[in-house]
């Protein structure tokens, strides 16, 4: 049995998580702790765990074998640091931080205590995202040229941030920007984790909608790679309708999201095939207790956490090229 205390219960995907560990037979919520009283001890009431407001005491509970942190993005770092020293694992939710400073001390703290932390991506571990994977290794695209991915939904019209518990979205102070931050970490995390690291970027990112006008709704990021593969990184949550996810262009065919065959190669004078599944990958919840049971390789785990590191300072370089109107060279995390 993994024990495990959930720290803030801040993000939209916390219940999620809750009932998914309140379902399974290996692991349990035993601790919680949250910096806003009411929604921690609701929360921890609903799913049987001991609250308290006292972090340092939850991270030093000696019969916790694993951290969740759902925090807002800005307050990733401080519940990080506070749980890295532990030296057990961690997953938190994405993106790994808001600012690529942030990331980088993290970064330092998780080598220095060698603590397994990974991020609530979930996109690049399904079957069909590791089918397409494989497709892109294997070279069957030929020399690949432009790759691009849209993620996005209706989430400001749907008013899905209106509540007390998720009205931080909207607050730039605890979410560190609007739908490229929380729809574009997932895009830019797939791509730097398909298609390799980005070396600089061009971004356009504004709010549509006016609904909440404090953060940004919708935004398109131009990448340059450093293999010289172009991307193209969509984001929003305006989108009412269309057809999402990834495509990647290669002298020898284009892969890509067919509206009634799903997930498909085809070139000129050639069939659609469609992609093969792959064995998916942990993630998430299940990743966090692969991880403690020692089913992932540190290399692997190693190689995620660059990955979901980049994608922060990819997206902070975003941000400040729509700020600037100009390319901004992207800052490499070691």
């Amino acid at each position: 049995m993994t024990n495990i205390a959930l720290l803030s219960a801040a993000h939209i995907h916390t219940r999620g998580f809750l009932e998914e560990i309140s379902k399974r037979d290996d692991c349990s919520l035993v601790a919680l702790w949250d910096d806003m009283a009411d929604r921690g001890t609701r929360y921890a009431e609903e799913y049987g765990a001991a609250f308290s407001g006292d972090l340092d005491s939850v991270v030093g509970r000696q019969d916790v074998d694993a951290f969740i942190i759902c925090a807002e993005n800005t307050r990733h770092l401080p519940l990080l640091k506070a749980a890295i020293p532990v030296g057990k694992p961690i997953f938190c939710e994405k993106p790994f931080t808001a600012l690529t400073a942030d990331a980088a001390e993290a970064l330092a703290l998780i080598r220095a205590h060698d603590t397994i932390v990974h991020m609530g991506y979930f996109q690049p571990f399904d079957g069909v995202m590791q089918g397409v994977k494989r497709v892109i290794d294997s070279g069957a695209l030929g020399q690949i040229t432009h790759a691009r991915f849209r993620n996005a939904h209706h989430a400001a019209y749907g008013h899905w941030f209106d509540s007390e518990d998720l009205a931080w979205f909207s607050n730039p102070d605890l979410a560190g920007g609007g739908a490229f931050m929380d729809m574009g970490a997932h895009a830019v995390h797939l791509l730097r984790s398909f298609i390799g690291t980005v070396d600089s970027v061009t971004a356009t990112i504004g709010n549509a909608s006016g609904i909440y006008s404090a953060v940004d709704d919708h935004g398109i990021a131009l990448f340059r790679f450093a293999n010289g593969v172009l991307g193209t990184v969509e984001a929003s949550w305006v989108q009412t309708g269309g057809i999402g996810g990834l495509e990647v262009t290669g002298s020898e065919g284009t892969l890509f999201n067919h509206p009634q065959l799903g997930y498909v190669v085809a070139a000129p004078g050639k069939d659609a095939q469609p992609v093969e599944e792959a064995p998916a990958l942990p993630t998430r919840v299940e990743r966090l207790l692969a991880a403690v049971r020692g089913e992932i390789s540190r290399e692997e785990l190693n190689e995620d956490l660059q990955c979901s590191a980049d994608a922060v300072a990819i997206i902070d370089a975003c941000y400040a090229s729509s700020s600037s109107g100009s390319w901004v060279n992207v800052e490499k995390l070691g």
